[in-house]
């Protein structure tokens, strides 16, 4: 299994998937709110692993590293879906944090 995949690749991987095996996207509005689910089993992960809580025996099953994947699978089925390009828009986006925070960061007292 090829572990160095682009954006480009991992989009196309999923386009084939969706087209092999899940008949079609979910709507945007679904795909959406799946993907706020996502991140909030995420969220479930890290507070009980890294915060005060602990976890509840329907939690012990659940992989920090697969519900990341999870919320990558859907943000890829977004960005498909309504033409994204995410390697165009990281490398944008990339610059414009570059841009704006040069030496934001490196200023901050808080961080140092």
């Amino acid at each position: 299994m090829n572990t160095d995949l682009s954006l480009n690749e991992i989009q196309q991987k999923v386009d084939n998937w969706i087209k092999a095996y899940g008949v079609r996207y979910f709507g945007e509005l679904t795909n959406m709110v799946l993907l706020t689910e996502e991140v909030g089993e995420l969220a479930r992960i890290v507070a009980r692993t890294y915060g005060e809580q602990s976890f509840k025996e329907s939690d012990k099953d659940k992989n920090l590293s697969d519900e990341m994947a999870d919320i990558l699978w859907v943000l890829v089925c977004l960005a498909n879906q309504t033409g994204v390009n995410l390697t165009e828009a990281f490398q944008q986006n990339l610059q414009k944090k570059t841009n704006r925070d040069a030496t934001r960061h490196l200023e901050n007292d808080k961080l140092k």
